[in-house]
């Protein structure tokens, strides 16, 4: 059967947000030829009420024709965010009707939230003593409402096992996709991230806020420096070169690219090259000593402690998953 995903609707919802999950986890499909794989995902959204309309913070509501009984049959849960979360924004607490539909869901179900969705799943205690995010511009009012809570306000989003926080708005994107990497491995997202038209990968460390997302008009950027770089990742690169390929100096080359990306150059490649491991490892017979070469980390050593850093596990074991799963009919 399917991944059952429950996305739960809160009146004052943002509409794009309550959309994530059913773009991302509703069209990843099993890999087939022509695109004609199987769901992996069942998404339903559902209500903390008898099914009928929600409210959103646009001049519409959103007829949702699930109650929350949908919880109680849920791998996992999705709680956007909201803009009338009530009590659970400025006390801290859950309503009854709230606490009563959270009941409903089964241990061991994995949570996500994303943006101020992470309220609820504080409230309901679910970030008690955990790392969590949430959006940037509330992330001070958060970590006093909740003192038990690691606040990290930085980031894009957190992956604490089976609960999950995302930063604002498109954050979310980025959270659903490393879910749908985790779960079934980074051609299966990398896929719908092409379909979706957004970036494949951006790292869950990677800054909220970049101070020069959109370069000005006549503003040397650091694109052309990255698309060599991405054409080379077998090859050394040193930052000298990349710096060249802009006509910067390394000290100007290293700032801009931190402005633009969030991230510093030595950062992004690793992130990069990991990216090109986990691929090589899902869709090739390569050896482990081959695929280190082929990703730019050398050697099989050095790969190895890469992948554990970014995913906890070897080379060996990741490959093993998912050519598990890949077989499994």
């Amino acid at each position: 059967m399917p991944h059952r995903v429950a996305v739960l609707a809160l009146d004052g919802l943002l509409p794009f947000e309550l959309g994530i999950p059913h773009r991302i986890f509703g069209r990843s499909l099993e890999p087939a030829p022509g695109n004609k794989g199987a769901k992996l995902y069942e998404v339903v959204t559902c209500s903390i009420r008898p099914p009928g309309p929600v409210r959103t913070d646009s001049d519409y509501a959103i007829l949702v024709e699930h109650g929350p009984e949908a919880l109680a049959t849920a791998d996992t849960v999705v709680i956007p965010a909201s803009y009338e979360l009530g009590p659970v924004f400025e006390e801290g607490r859950l309503t009854e009707e709230l606490a009563a539909a959270l009941a409903l869901i089964r241990p061991g179900t994995r949570m996500v939230s994303i943006c101020t969705g992470s309220y609820v799943l504080a409230a309901a205690g679910y970030l008690d003593g955990r790392p969590a995010t949430t959006h940037w511009s509330s992330a001070d009012h958060f970590q006093r409402l909740f003192p038990q809570v690691r606040v990290d306000p930085d980031v894009l989003f957190i992956d604490d096992g089976d609960v999950l926080t995302s930063a604002g708005v498109a954050a979310g994107i980025d959270l659903c996709l490393h879910l749908v990497r985790r779960d079934h491995g980074a051609a299966v997202a990398n896929e719908i991230a092409r379909r979706t038209v957004v970036p494949p990968h951006r790292d869950g460390g990677q800054a909220q806020y970049i101070h020069r997302p959109v370069p000005e008009p006549q503003f040397a950027t650091t694109t052309a420096a990255r698309a060599w770089a991405l054409g080379r990742l077998d090859r050394p690169i040193q930052l000298r070169d990349m710096a060249r390929q802009e006509s910067m100096s390394v000290r100007t080359f290293t700032r801009r690219f931190r402005e633009e990306v969030g991230a510093s150059p030595g950062q992004w490649l690793t992130q990069r090259r990991v990216e090109r491991a986990r691929h090589l490892l899902e869709t090739s017979d390569l050896s482990i000593d081959q695929v280190a070469r082929d990703a730019g980390f050398g050697t099989a050593t050095s790969l190895r402690q890469h992948l554990q850093a970014a995913l906890g596990v070897p080379p060996t074991v990741y490959r093993r998953t998912f050519r598990a799963s890949a077989d499994t009919p």
